[in-house]
């Protein structure tokens, strides 16, 4: 779309409305509502606007099972704009990853796999010779524009008898390349403290809002000492919702204690999109909305603080001269069921629904 066109009278989450014109792929004008001029005039009124989407972390790669799905089906066709793929592919399929990308309209990142064999098996970190370190240097060398970190999944079925030892190993390499982590915790052995004690500042905890009994929480709703220093030293809370990493429960105590929000994400593929309890990231969304967030910092969370720990700020901004990334959603009251992945069912009424995407310029309806 080279053509010029106007997003009409869109509502921005400060509250205040806009026109905002786009022209070459490019945003070129934020005016009064009713103001911007082009040959195509889009009216959004009732709707409101943001910086697209950005979904940092999900499963993209189609050929795999169970953690695997359509780039699109997980992108635009629900109002996300940028997914970050959380390790699907290690260095032995990641340049598949890379060449499928181009095919399709979403913008898509990924965190690499320490683990060379990626999740064709679910227990990729039960061998430590799966490490090959000269297939992560050379990955990251050939494609260091896609891949935004190194992914490591630390709980008892992935890595089997070998403890917390994968993780001393990608904190090294981590190390060695200054990439990031992105960790995944769930059921022990090992325990979650010395899984934590080794996140670092600018590292990503994902699925730290689960109930498994290696949770981050005592038995009374407390965070644990070892979860407030680790936010202390500047790591990155990431909801990962999934099929087992989502629980109203610890999600009401981390509000309580005034924890997150920093990035919300689905953890989403093909069989928790179908059958849930993930469904999309505009229904994860529906549930902070639920807990009482304020819309604005629900939208922050998959807007200016995903792009800002992509080290992409562009990606989460609405500003003249940008390539024009943005999303178009509904706040609609309506009494809709939620459920947790402990199966916990949740009334709510009202709900966070995509209507459209401007991805790459173009805009699209959902």
């Amino acid at each position: 779309m080279d053509e010029r066109y106007v997003l009409q009278n869109a509502q921005f989450v400060t509250g205040h409305s806009a026109d905002i014109v786009i022209e070459n792929q490019k945003i070129i004008e934020i005016t009064n509502a009713w103001k911007g001029v082009g040959a195509l005039k889009i009216d959004c009124s009732g709707l409101h606007i943001s910086s697209g989407w950005i979904d940092l972390h999900v499963h993209a790669f189609n050929e795999l099972e169970p953690y695997g799905d359509q780039i699109e089906e997980i992108g635009i066709k629900q109002g996300v704009t940028t997914i970050v793929d959380a390790g699907s592919c290690g260095s032995d399929r990641i340049a598949d990853l890379s060449a499928i990308k181009d095919s399709f309209k979403t913008n898509v990142f990924a965190f690499l796999n320490i683990s060379r064999i990626g999740l064709s098996r679910t227990d990729e970190l039960s061998n430590l010779d799966w490490i090959n370190e000269e297939g992560i240097m050379n990955s990251l060398h050939l494609f260091h524009e896609f891949i935004v970190g190194l992914k490591v999944r630390i709980s008892k079925s992935v890595v089997g008898n070998n403890g917390v030892e994968p993780l001393r190993v990608a904190r090294d390499l981590s190390k060695k390349t200054s990439m990031p982590l992105m960790v995944h915790i769930g059921s022990s052995p090992p325990p979650i403290d010395e899984v934590i004690s080794l996140l670092e500042g600018n590292d990503i905890l994902t699925h730290y809002l689960n109930d498994k009994p290696n949770n981050l929480f005592d038995s009374e709703g407390n965070p644990l000492q070892i979860f407030l220093d680790a936010i202390d030293r500047g790591v990155h809370l990431n909801v990962g919702h999934g099929t087992e990493s989502f629980s109203f429960k610890v999600a009401e105590m981390a509000k309580t204690h005034k924890i997150g929000l920093h990035t919300i994400s689905t953890d989403i593929y093909r069989s928790n999109r179908l059958n849930g309890p993930v469904f999309s990231l505009a229904n994860v969304l529906s549930k902070f909305l639920y807990l009482g967030y304020p819309l604005e910092e629900i939208i922050n969370a998959v807007t200016i603080n995903a792009a800002n720990w992509l080290r992409k700020p562009h990606l989460g901004r609405i500003k003249i001269g940008d390539i024009a990334n943005l999303t178009l959603f509904k706040v609609q009251s309506s009494q809709i069921t939620l459920i947790d992945s402990e199966g916990d069912i949740r009334e709510a009424k009202k709900e966070i629904i995509p209507k459209g995407v401007v991805i790459n310029g173009e805009f699209l309806t959902c």
